[in-house]
């Protein structure tokens, strides 16, 4: 939403009649930390992204089509590499990967983040250095595995005693010696939506520091002497924009790192704190810049190194949804628009409009799957007509099929028009699905005043070629 929270959309705001005659929206406006930052509005009222009409984009793409602002995207690794420059910054591959995006993120300076043997295959196949690839995944396989020290990959997030066992076979059999990290759960309590914190004790990754389980998978490597262990790692979940989950779980780890130390004399050269630093979806969030995270982590390490007469390691983080997710929006063709009263009276002027588009929770999950907010604006024109409460919503057979739960729109949207929903490059793509077998969306990369295709628009025969019925 674009200027209240939805709790206020329903009340009154003083004098009489429904809400939306008397709460101060201009519907036409673009607030700038929610989209690209090359999206403007043209002349004519319609959205513009690095100097091209998004009109002109869905004629030639098709809707729904994510729209992916590349000089956004590479100024957001600039950034995060000029805040960060002691440290290796991890693009966390799963946000969204594609072979484009691949070479982007190399070319800005970055490292990069696997977590599945398909996103290593994307990774390799577009040339990244597999020495600046890390791995992750909580079950990785043998052949997941084996692929990884066959191309020389620079580290493994070790994240079981099994996984441990089964690399240290396979380094064995090939005579390597792989550099890995043990993921530590650190029992920090991050404030995020439950299926995204991942530093809980009662979850599935790492290992758990109150239970000792990390500190027995660092002793075990360091007596086995298979593996190359080169620290510690920790990822407390995601949209995260408090900075005081991240002071916690760097003091466990470090002092888990100290007694690794005295244990056994050896100081690990390296911490790895993870990524999950919160984006603006909506007018109600407030990220930090990589300058103000870089300020806030390096004295907490510094701090905490001081603490326990450390020398400070060398740091690793791993953002992802904070290069891509404000990099892209989303650009739908509505369908239908439907007046649904909310007030005991039955009087749809009091109430919200369903704003059907051309896609839903096939391309967008999150609203359903962790009731993520978004805001959306008209794409394809401005409007004089009087702001209106509507829900956008997509065309799959789920009355969850919501892209945007609450939003101002004006009352005179109609079929045809264009609804762009910002804040979709993380986790949109990745997570898409052909549910009701709706084709995936293409994925259009937009760069000073020219447009290409980096990942084309499933089509229907893609979905019949694996049917082998």
């Amino acid at each position: 939403m674009r200027a209240h929270e939805a709790g206020a959309l329903h009340g009154e705001i003083g004098g009489r009649g429904p809400a939306w005659l008397r709460t101060p929206v201009d519907v036409n406006a673009l607030v700038p930390q929610l989209w690209p930052r090359n999206v403007a509005r043209g002349p004519g009222g319609a959205l513009t992204v690095a100097g091209l009409d998004v009109r002109d984009l869905a004629a030639e793409y098709g809707t729904p089509a994510y729209v992916l602002d590349e000089g956004d995207l590479r100024e957001r690794c600039r950034e995060f590499r000029a805040a960060f420059p002691d440290a290796d910054v991890y693009y966390a591959g799963k946000a969204f990967l594609c072979r484009a995006v691949v070479r982007m993120i190399a070319e800005e300076g970055l490292f990069l983040d696997v977590c599945t043997g398909g996103e290593l295959a994307t990774a390799l196949s577009a040339g990244m250095e597999p020495a600046r690839i890390g791995f992750h995944g909580n079950n990785k396989s043998v052949a997941e595995l084996t692929r990884a020290l066959d191309a020389g990959v620079g580290r493994i997030i070790v994240d079981s005693f099994t996984e441990i066992d089964r690399l240290s076979a396979l380094a064995r059999e090939r005579g390597v010696r792989p550099k890995v990290l043990v993921r530590v759960t650190v029992g920090v309590e991050a404030h995020t939506h439950e299926f995204i914190a991942t530093a809980h004790e009662d979850q599935k990754f790492g290992f758990s520091l109150a239970g000792g389980a990390a500190a027995a998978a660092a002793f075990k490597i360091l007596d086995e002497d298979v593996l190359e262990l080169r620290g510690l790692h920790s990822h407390i979940g995601s949209q995260i924009f408090d900075a005081g989950g991240f002071e916690v779980s760097a003091r466990r780890v470090l002092a888990l790192q100290s007694q690794i130390r005295d244990a056994r004399g050896v100081q690990l050269p390296e911490l790895d704190l993870g990524g999950g630093f919160g984006i603006a979806y909506t007018t109600q969030d407030d990220p930090a810049s990589p300058h103000d995270l870089a300020k806030r982590l390096r004295k907490i390490v510094d701090g905490e190194c001081a603490a326990e007469n450390l020398a400070v390691p060398h740091l690793s983080i791993e953002p992802g949804r904070a290069i891509v997710g404000p990099a892209v929006f989303t650009l739908y063709e509505v369908g239908t628009v439907k007046s649904v009263p909310l007030g005991t009276g039955g009087d749809a002027a009091d109430g919200r409009a369903y704003v059907s588009v051309d896609g839903g929770m096939s391309d967008n999950i999150r609203t359903a799957l962790y009731d993520a907010s978004y805001s959306a604006t008209l794409a394809n024109r401005t409007s004089a007509a009087r702001p209106m409460l509507a829900r956008v919503v997509g065309k799959h057979c789920e009355s969850g099929d919501i892209v945007v739960k609450d939003e101002f729109l004006p009352a005179d949207v109609q079929p045809g028009d264009l609804v762009a929903v910002p804040g979709t490059g993380a986790y949109c793509r990745s997570m898409a699905s052909n549910y009701n077998h709706v084709p995936r969306p293409p994925v259009v990369a937009v760069r000073e005043g020219r447009a290409r295709l980096i990942v084309r628009r499933e089509t229907e025969d893609d979905l019949l070629a694996l049917d082998v019925g």
